[in-house]
């Protein structure tokens, strides 16, 4: 088995995490991952409210006796989410793992360190994973410009972000976009990451609590059928290729802002497409890695395959390393 830092600190079997994916990361898919000895993850805003998180966390206890964790994502709104509250139930909960997002997470840091809680920070650059390590995070996943959702505005794509990376942290990180199977695991270790996130791969999962029709979706699309909204207005998103992501890139092509597409981008709307099927309904969030993506298995075989796919690989790259040197000589 592949034993990392990541694994032996964060008291996981295999170092592979399921992405903490809004409307996606509920408890039957993170206690798959989890069971299957990888580290699956409830996302706390795809609940309605505090108690309900409560109550998906428990759930997800029913399913699994292994680690999991939950995903805070921090974002700025008008009407932000009851944080604190979300944060207290995390705590009350017992969860011993939490991965936060987006913005400033110091306060939540503070608050979960104080509490025993290991703390994964995700972030788009090593400026922000240096920033993450230095307020005491336990490790961070770093997103290259693969990834679903936000990639940042550097655009920096994993061959390059996860040996920089390498290079930077003294803390352990898991490398995230553009991960589907074992060949992605072996390259990530490879280049210095203690383990790898994957979400696309994790969505089109029989566990997934998505609609079939956009597991079919991701099955059938190409590495070509993700763009990238937003980018006008430095707030840069990936999401699967429709007719709406087209008419919203047009729109802020010829000098909209976001008043004018806000719409079409509505997160009701995401959610909508999620339940209901329709892939041309709303912006939905996919990675370019969905042209890897070719069935849709139990999240537990994609886990045990992955590890299986990988140890496979160094192996054999050793085998041949030794080979190839041994004919030089």
């Amino acid at each position: 088995m592949l034993k990392t830092r990541f694994t032996e600190e964060f008291g996981v079997e295999h170092p592979i995490v399921q992405g903490g994916m809004m409307h996606v990361g509920r408890a039957e898919l993170a206690a798959a991952v989890s069971e299957a000895g990888g580290l699956g993850i409830i996302t706390a805003l795809t609940q309605p409210s505090p108690a309900a998180l409560g109550r998906e966390i428990a759930r997800c206890r029913t399913m699994t006796d292994k680690p999991f964790g939950v995903n805070l994502t921090l974002t700025l709104s008008i009407n932000p989410p009851p944080y604190a509250e979300l944060r207290q139930v995390i705590i009350d909960s017992g969860v011993q793992i939490v991965e936060t997002a987006g913005s400033d997470p110091t306060v939540h840091v503070e608050h979960l360190k104080a509490n025993g809680i290991r703390v994964i920070h995700k972030c788009t650059s090593v400026r922000h994973a240096l920033k993450a390590e230095a307020l005491g995070v336990d490790a961070v996943s770093i997103d290259g410009f693969e990834c679903a959702g936000h990639p940042g505005e550097d655009d920096i794509p994993g061959l390059v972000l996860i040996p920089a990376a390498a290079d930077a942290l003294s803390i352990p990180f898991v490398a995230s976009g553009g991960f589907a199977d074992g060949r992605g695991l072996a390259a990530a270790l490879a280049l210095g990451a203690d383990g790898i996130n994957m979400g696309t791969r994790f969505m089109c999962t029989q566990e997934s609590p998505i609609h079939q029709n956009i597991k079919e979706r991701i099955v059938g699309a190409s590495e070509l059928d993700t763009q990238l909204i937003f980018r006008q207005l430095r707030n840069t998103m990936r999401v699967s290729r429709n007719t709406i992501s087209e008419e919203v890139v047009e729109i802020l092509n010829k000098g909209g802002r976001f008043k004018d597409v806000k719409d079409l981008v509505a997160g009701t709307r995401g959610r909508k497409v999620y339940e209901d099927g329709d892939a041309e309904f709303g912006t939905w969030t996919v990675g370019m890695v969905q042209g890897l993506i070719n069935d849709i298995p139990p999240a537990g075989e994609v886990v045990r395959r992955t590890m299986v796919e990988a140890e496979s690989r160094l192996l054999g790259l050793a085998g041949e390393t030794v080979v190839t040197r041994a004919r030089a000589v």
